[in-house]
């Protein structure tokens, strides 16, 4: 499969009737993976788009681990190239992408490319959306050339500067994990149980219709203007390991209200801090 010299996209996200009409025209990603270790790679081998190519969120998408970065930090500019590369995602071509949980792990590589001012789209309600039949076989990738290119700073948010924009009253810092826990209720994730005081709580999942697509731009900007965001302020989004806040960072696209900031490391960085403060309870603190 070759590289697509580049579609039109409408916008940040995608429904499966436009991916059906437009298949030949981009590249479609496979980004399933799952926080109960499932393997995405296996999912994708059983029924697939047709066409699309596997992206690994721990291989492709992150570094390795650490306390300081967190459980999924970004991969230096040129691993994350080599690996697009080889996918068969090249500079400029249209990228659709998807997973089986409403963009909340596809959401990641959407952020990536977008930051570095690449055409890419969510496929908005993700596998289920998909109007035709899936596929077994896995095409034959032709390598692309992606060329490597530093990380805007203005697209990521580092600890320190979460820190201060939690205590500044001009930034919105979302936590897009649960309800539950943001209020800090004992769970198997999360390092320590609570949030970035001063945050508040904005769970993803709530961006979502029944059907798993997103909520409309009005409803979203209903929605964020409760917590505070009404396009004039700054907005970094964290979750657990800087994954599912990018679907927080998707819906502020979608409402107008975009684009935010990504803090990377999230809770998995700030939680095993120890000199780091921790709230509880259900206001920011």
């Amino acid at each position: 499969m070759g590289s697509p010299a580049g579609a039109e996209l409408p916008g940040p996200v995608v429904s499966g009737a436009w991916l059906q009409a437009n298949l030949d025209n981009v590249v479609v990603a496979d980004v399933r993976w799952y926080l109960d270790g499932r393997s995405g790679r296996a999912a994708y081998e059983a029924g697939h788009i047709p066409g699309a190519v596997f992206v690994d969120l721990d291989k492709d998408l992150s570094a390795p681990s650490s306390a300081v970065g967190g459980r999924h930090p970004l991969p230096t500019p040129e691993d994350f190239a080599a690996a697009l590369g080889a996918s068969g995602i090249g500079d400029g071509c249209g990228v659709v992408v998807y997973d089986d949980a409403s963009g909340m792990v596809a959401g990641r590589l959407w952020w990536m490319l977008r930051s570095l001012g690449e055409p890419v789209a969510v496929l908005d309600g993700g596998l289920a959306a998909w109007p035709g039949a899936l596929s077994t076989e896995c095409p034959e990738i032709s390598p692309a050339r992606f060329t490597p290119r530093p990380w805007p700073p203005e697209s990521f948010a580092s600890v320190t500067e979460v820190d201060a924009a939690s205590r500044d009253r001009g930034t919105v810092v979302l936590d897009a994990r649960s309800s539950e826990r943001y209020r800090g209720e004992p769970n198997a994730i999360d390092p320590r149980f609570g949030h970035i005081p001063g945050a508040v709580s904005a769970p993803c999942a709530a961006n979502l219709m029944p059907d798993g697509t997103l909520r409309s731009p009005d409803e979203l900007g209903r929605s964020y203007a409760a917590v505070g965001v009404d396009g004039a302020a700054e907005v970094v989004a964290y979750c657990g390991s800087g994954v599912s806040a990018n679907l927080d960072l998707l819906a502020l696209e979608v409402a107008g209200l975009g684009p935010g900031r990504l803090f990377v490391g999230s809770w998995s960085a700030w939680g095993a801090d120890l000199d780091r403060p921790v709230a509880t309870g259900p206001e920011p603190g």
